[in-house]
């Protein structure tokens, strides 16, 4: 059966907003609790759901650690781990101490990006000879 144009403009939407939602520890503790990791027919859908790591569907992504959570949630363990309240804590801990550093050693590359651009921009352009000099 062949969708229409419509229906996999609307199946690209969920998709794409779910795997995105799998980036929020919380909501993997909710599915956790309520049993979906249990479900062969979910953990097939996770399966599935692996083409966004591609780059030609990554890009769509806001959230990129989406595609982290989705690899570890093929794993058994993982989920198992989930139910437990307190590894959300702490993912969801990790994940924001991840970027604070971030922020801060992007901020920090682009100073010095910008400091080596100015530099590099000083050296290229001609001195200035004043006419008092050359007499």
């Amino acid at each position: 059966m062949l969708e229409s144009e419509e229906q996999q403009r609307t199946r690209f939407q969920i998709e794409l907003e779910f795997v995105q939602c799998l980036a929020n520890p919380n909501y993997l503790n909710f599915l956790a609790q309520r049993g979906y990791f249990k479900d062969q027919n979910f953990i097939n859908y996770l399966k599935y759901l692996l083409y966004w790591k591609e780059p030609k569907y990554a890009k769509f992504l806001k959230y990129p650690q989406c595609l982290h959570m989705l690899e570890l949630l093929q794993y058994e363990h993982f989920r198992k781990e989930l139910v437990n309240s307190q590894c959300a804590k702490f993912i969801d801990d990790q994940q924001l101490l991840h970027w604070q550093h971030y922020q801060r050693k992007r901020s920090a590359l682009l100073q010095e990006q910008a400091e080596k651009s100015q530099t590099s921009k000083d050296a290229k352009e001609p001195k200035q000879i004043s006419a008092q000099s050359v007499t």
